[in-house]
């Protein structure tokens, strides 16, 4: 029995049909035996066999049978979008990062409850195969220190998108928070940001690079060296020092090794998808919210201590 033709299976609209949505988002819906791909929302168009609307408010006016909506824009116009999807009585999972501001979250989170409706925030990099054996692993032990290197080529994996670069774009952090996101999920204590550098082209509005200094609650520094420049494989990566040996998280969490443990999937962003896919279905069973603030807190953070300097102009074409 597949999703389509399953009873049970909940009707779903993909709202931004962008290139997270068409890689990730619309093949985990399609084998889902929970959700099926009712709709979608993009006034660019849509794809083959599933109709699609312009706008939200059309869709939600035109189909109360969908039950659920997955909100896959740029975040400078996610909060709007979440806000009507959860007063028309819609459950709403948000592609991260889930807004512009953090106080944005803590609204949604609280006219979610106020409706009884279900919100998640999606961080895909917390459902790496490698994430929670590892936070096991690191239970009971005292965290020394954390590298971090999370370094990418923009023009490959953000390609033509502009909105990363403007102001509620983040820039290199929109790929860095996702390294924040494993950090939040897997150490016993919580991080502060306590320094920052932004490197910001002189033609664009968000940082292109970026180090971040932060601590954990007992005081071992935690280092993050951010990059949108880097040629060739991407490298995301981090290792973690404890009071009894190391831990090296590298290719996203697909691959984890410290003593005793040595994980290494073929790749990460599949089946993360398909684990935020099965957590939203668990979520609207038991009607309950999953409103993660940590990673985009430590961004916002950053945010506020950065030192900002000037680099060269950033065009999309090399």
């Amino acid at each position: 029995m597949t999703a389509t033709d399953s009873p049970a299976a909940i009707p779903l609209a993909v709202v931004g049909l962008g290139k997270i949505a068409r890689d990730q988002h619309v093949p985990e819906i399609n084998a889902s035996p929970a959700f099926t791909l009712a709709a979608t929302v993009d006034p660019a168009g849509g794809m083959a066999g599933v109709r699609n609307f312009a706008d939200l408010a059309t869709m939600l006016d035109t189909r109360p049978d969908i039950a659920a909506v997955a909100l896959c824009t740029p975040p400078q116009v996610r909060f709007e979008l979440a806000r009507a999807a959860l007063l028309a009585g819609r459950d709403v999972l948000l592609e991260k990062p889930p807004g512009v501001t953090v106080a944005e979250m803590h609204a949604l989170d609280r006219i979610a409850a106020d409706h009884g409706r279900v919100l998640f925030t999606a961080w895909h990099s917390q459902f790496a195969p490698g994430v929670d054996p590892a936070r096991d692993w690191l239970a009971g032990r005292r965290v020394t220190g954390v590298e971090v290197v999370w370094r990418e080529d923009v023009r490959q994996f953000h390609p033509g998108q502009d909105w990363i670069f403007q102001p509620g774009g983040t820039g290199v952090h929109d790929p860095g928070i996702n390294a924040l996101s494993v950090l939040t999920r897997i150490l016993p204590s919580a991080l502060r940001v306590t320094a920052a550098e932004h490197m910001v082209p002189a033609n664009r509005a968000a940082p292109i690079a970026a180090r971040v200094t932060l601590a954990t609650e007992e005081g071992a520094p935690v280092t993050m060296d951010m990059d949108f420049r880097e040629q060739g494989t991407p490298r995301w990566d981090m290792t973690i020092r404890t009071d009894r040996g190391d831990l090296t998280l590298s290719r996203g969490g697909a691959a984890v090794a410290a003593e005793g443990l040595d994980i290494a999937a073929a790749g990460a962003l599949p089946g993360e998808y398909r684990r935020i896919y099965e957590r939203f279905a668990g979520l609207i069973a038991r009607r309950e919210r999953d409103v993660d603030a940590a990673p985009f807190q430590l961004v916002a953070d950053a945010f506020l201590l950065a030192r900002w300097s000037v680099v060269e102009p950033f065009e999309w074409r090399a």
